[in-house]
């Protein structure tokens, strides 16, 4: 028998490729009689040692998601913080631009409205959100800083904007870690029997990933793909 998923077979291949896109809505947890029949009556009505490891198991759900859930708050509270310091990166940059250039007034507004919100993100789309807003603020202080090669000469200018590329990457590391407890959470949630049975009982649902923004994607498409 042929390879069910064969690379060389062009009748299989998709020649214009797809889009990856995380969907924004979260998903509840739901028993249905079936489970509950199999994984609660059966083992009592069975046995009595069957039914009784199943509610030891459940019990010890409850905590692991405690646990997973202050993980999850860890690792987003290292993205906040990160991205507080990052606002004060770009302030500076800021700064030092306009002293030395006529910088656009917009990046000097967009600045300083986030100075005061940084470490006051509430929930992963508003992080999103300001991640994106401080990603493009970051371009265009560095399109103006290109636009102009004798500032480059200018060393406080260069260390700050060395500090804020250094910042994005401690960034991309800490949603990486974050992304891992969610999709850890994402699973186990719908695990059978404790683990979905405990996520039904306290009304848990997925939680979404930090994702990229459409601008940065479709910069990556037209950089990497010829805008294609």
């Amino acid at each position: 028998m042929a390879n069910e998923l064969d690379e060389t077979d062009a009748s299989l291949v998709n020649p214009e490729g797809l889009d990856a896109h995380v969907i924004q809505k979260k998903v509840g947890v739901t028993v249905t009689g079936q489970e509950k029949f199999v994984y609660v009556i059966g083992p009592w009505f069975l046995f009595v040692i069957p039914g009784a490891v199943l509610w030891g198991k459940r019990l010890r759900a409850k905590p692991y998601f405690d646990a997973l859930q202050q993980k999850i708050q860890s690792a987003a509270s290292t993205i906040d913080n990160y991205m507080e310091n990052r606002v004060n990166i770009l302030k500076n940059a800021a700064q030092l631009l306009d002293k030395a250039i006529d910088l656009d007034k917009d990046v000097m507004t967009k600045v300083a409205a986030y100075r005061g919100g940084a470490n006051n993100a509430e929930g992963d789309a508003a992080r999103n959100e300001m991640g994106a807003a401080l990603e493009g603020i970051s371009r265009q202080i560095n399109v103006a800083f290109e636009a102009y090669p004798d500032l480059k000469a200018h060393q406080e200018i260069a260390d700050v904007l060395q500090q804020n590329a250094y910042l994005q990457r401690e960034i991309t590391a800490a949603r990486d870690l974050y992304n891992d407890a969610v999709n850890e959470w994402n699973q186990a949630i719908f695990e059978l029997p404790a683990k979905k049975f405990t996520a039904a009982k306290y009304g848990y649902t997925t939680r979404i990933p930090f994702t990229t923004s459409q601008e940065i994607k479709q910069e990556a498409r037209g950089t990497f793909f010829g805008g294609k």
